[in-house]
């Protein structure tokens, strides 16, 4: 209970939130409540703390946990050295900064012999106190009553040096000395490593073969950048500081004194400072900078992959997916409403086979046989030559509603990152055990369509490659983030119990792998789920599971109406008052406007429901179920730009944005080369964060300013041409 008060305090004041709030966040936490949960049903008990908020909280926490882990170990170790003071515990106690907490520890930590400890075995370590006091006129004198075992007195006073030169890097103040500097002033420099220098796989780190920056204005990109080529080994990357300045600020920290004995401490000063203090702040400051660099870039993937998981969704429809290809041929599948596979083919309307009218009677005959009433095309190659052909043959087919409807059928470009991976996994081999590969990502590029939330969650987020450096950062923190972000999609959306597949529940507040796949048998032995009541038979799924699932869990068919909304069950007998006071039904009050605008909510607060829940209650009972996610739009590239050499500077073309790095957006154009439109050519004003302006498949118009073609960029504005 301590423990929280403290982590409460801490953390209410790090952001700046209420007190009672994140205590009530953190208890919630503890009791096993997800964080989709708390922000939606909690908002009472948290002041209406958001996701991003109560995700901060839950962070820190686990950090704090962390360092009281270390906090026991350390003062188990210096306890049982029997060097524990009651000062040294209350500093130990009161610290909750990890850096500090280290440089505390270090003069008691267990370590190799080191030179220093060498010297002290030796004996000279009131030699190196001697010299500290700046007493001795004459220190060879003085060093020859610690001679022994062979010991000349050049040996004995530089021992004594190597304990003074370890007391002064282990000196907090000191510590604290050289890291003020390397905060002010540090430059990162990387170097290419001349016998690399002229090798084909340097050539994309060409850009930092000679490069030297302030590190505090190094951007994460830059960062990473120069890492992952000293990893390659083709870079050598350093960060440091003016080292005479720094020895200077070290030496005016000591004794004042002169004569011999300064001139000895101010060469244990120096010796201290190069062998000992540089390499260990300089690795302390590679390390921050690479975790800031690599929080960066995970941000920078977690908002893109949102954007991805909440891309519009065409909805229940019949769907031709197709994933084109030149030489082997488009593979052509098409799905009923529900996603499930009817029939495939593979047709070849393209060189070099270029069976064009063959592959057109085909793809006319698949789509009147199977009612199909939108295409999905993967952006992969031949994508572009892929849609004019379909565009072609569909152009004599009656619409889909019947003729006169004015509706024709509708050609989507849909992203196939990633389906690669999915078609080669095991949960595509589940699902289609008796089919290829080609035909499991054709599936993928179709399901996308009608849904890409739920197709993409069967995926690993790193393979949908949306991000920048995503395996140059820290995966662990990169798992954890972008789990969070898809569960947080996942629960903002909500979930179809009776279509949703394994994958998708897993996701689902309090469900997990085992009680998703629960779910699925439970559905499979006994039919559709008939209300969010019958979920309490399935296995192991007890009523604290059910509390945090049943909110996102939806009921399209269901007897009670409010199974297909966002109200949680611990509230349908408000509802139910609701309706009984407005002298109706459930049903009627959700379909009568008048009725729910002469409800007075204050009535109905209580102890455990107060305005936060009844204000998302009555926006529920307006529009129970409803997606939050945008329509879905057509597009069309410019059918004048078919390859790169079609461009020209001042050109303004449409396009698709297909990544979104903290460098700027990269922009599909239609020419199989996407253009990078610089963060500095994104808008008419200065802009810090892309994701600010534009996400992830905007489509954008966009004016062509560079064209490489020796390197294939293509660089791209969308400010306006008088301001470029």
């Amino acid at each position: 209970m301590e423990l929280i008060k403290t982590f409460t305090r801490l953390i209410a004041a790090e952001l700046h939130l209420n007190e009672h709030a994140v205590e009530n966040t953190l208890k919630l936490l503890d009791e096993g409540c997800t964080i989709p949960f708390i922000s939606r049903y909690r908002k009472e008990r948290t002041g209406g703390l958001d996701e991003v908020q109560i995700t901060a909280i839950s962070d820190r926490a686990e950090r704090l946990h962390e360092i009281a882990k270390r906090k026991e170990t350390i003062t188990k170790t210096i306890t049982e050295q029997e060097k524990m003071t009651p000062e040294l515990q209350r500093r130990i106690d009161d610290c909750w900064e990890l850096t500090t907490l280290e440089d505390i520890y270090l003069p008691y930590k267990p370590r190799r012999r080191t030179r220093a400890q060498v010297a002290r075995e030796q004996g000279l370590e009131p030699l190196a106190q001697l010299l500290l006091l700046q007493r001795e006129q004459h220190p060879k004198e003085a060093a020859k009553r610690f001679l022994h075992d062979g010991l000349t007195v050049a040996d004995c006073l530089k021992g004594a040096q190597d304990i003074i030169a370890e007391q002064v890097s282990e000196d907090e103040h000191n510590r604290n000395s050289v890291r003020a500097a390397f905060r002010r002033e540090a430059f990162i420099v990387s170097k290419v490593i001349k016998a690399k220098k002229d090798t084909d796989e340097a050539q994309k780190f060409s850009d930092y073969f000679d490069w030297e920056e302030p590190l505090k204005r190094c951007s994460s990109h830059r960062l990473l950048a120069m890492r992952r080529g000293e990893g390659e080994g083709i870079l050598r990357v350093n960060i440091t500081i003016e080292d005479e300045d720094a020895i200077e600020r070290l030496k005016r920290s000591l004794p004042k004194g002169g004569g011999a004995c300064r001139r000895l401490l101010e060469e244990a000063v120096e010796d201290s400072y190069k062998r000992l203090l540089l390499p260990s702040i300089e690795t302390e400051f590679a390390n921050l900078s690479k975790e800031k660099a690599d929080e960066e870039a995970i941000r920078v993937f977690a908002e893109n992959l949102r954007q991805l998981l909440l891309a519009a969704p065409l909805g229940q429809k019949r769907v031709m997916g197709i994933d084109p290809g030149f030489r082997t041929g488009c593979k052509v599948v098409c799905l009923d409403a529900q996603g499930n596979l009817l029939h495939h083919e593979a047709i070849f309307p393209h060189p070099p086979i270029n069976h064009r009218m063959q592959a057109t009677i085909h793809l006319q005959q698949m789509i009147s046989n199977y009612h199909i009433e939108a295409i999905a095309i993967g952006n992969g190659t031949a994508s572009r030559e892929t849609k004019e052909f379909v565009e072609d043959s569909i152009q004599s087919l009656p619409s889909p509603l019947g003729e006169g409807s004015g509706v024709r059928l509708s050609v989507f470009v849909v992203s196939e990152d990633g389906a690669s991976v999915y078609s080669a996994s095991k949960a595509a081999r589940d699902e289609f055990p008796d089919e290829d590969v080609t035909v499991r990502g054709a599936v993928s590029i179709g399901r996308r369509l009608m849904d890409p939330l739920a197709e993409l969650v069967k995926i690993d987020p790193k393979s949908i490659g949306v991000g920048q450096y995503q395996h140059d950062v820290d995966q662990t923190q990169l798992k954890h983030s972008l789990d969070h972000v898809v569960e947080s999609c996942v629960n903002q959306v909500g979930v179809n119990l009776n279509t949703a597949s394994q994958h998708l529940l897993t996701y689902v507040s309090g469900l997990g792998p085992v009680l998703a796949q629960n779910i699925v048998d439970y559905r499979r032995e006994n039919g559709a789920f008939l209300s969010r009541a019958q979920l309490k038979k399935v296995p192991r799924l007890g009523p604290a599971a059910f509390q945090q699932c049943a909110g996102f869990l939806r009921i399209p068919e269901a007897k009670n109406p409010l199974d297909n909304s966002a109200v949680h069950p611990e509230c349908y007998t408000l509802v139910e008052q609701m309706a009984k006071d407005c002298s109706c039904s459930v049903s009627e009050l959700i379909n009568n406007k008048e009725k729910r605008s002469s409800i007075d909510i204050k009535k109905y607060v209580t102890a455990e429901v107060g305005i936060p829940t009844l204000t998302d209650i009555m926006k529920e009972l307006e529009k129970p179920g409803r997606d939050p996610r945008e329509q879905i739009e057509e597009f069309e590239f410019d059918p004048s730009v078919q390859t790169i050499d079609d461009l020209h500077e001042g050109m303004v073309l449409p396009g698709i944005v297909t990544n979104i790095t903290n460098f700027g957006a990269f922009v599909d154009i239609g020419v199989h080369q996407d253009g990078l439109v610089h963060v500095s050519q994104l808008a008419d004003r200065y802009v810090s964060d892309p994701t600010q302006v534009v996400r992830l498949h905007q489509h954008v118009r966009v004016r062509v300013v560079g064209i490489d073609l020796r390197r294939n960029r293509i660089s791209l504005s969308m400010k306006s041409p008088r301001k470029s």
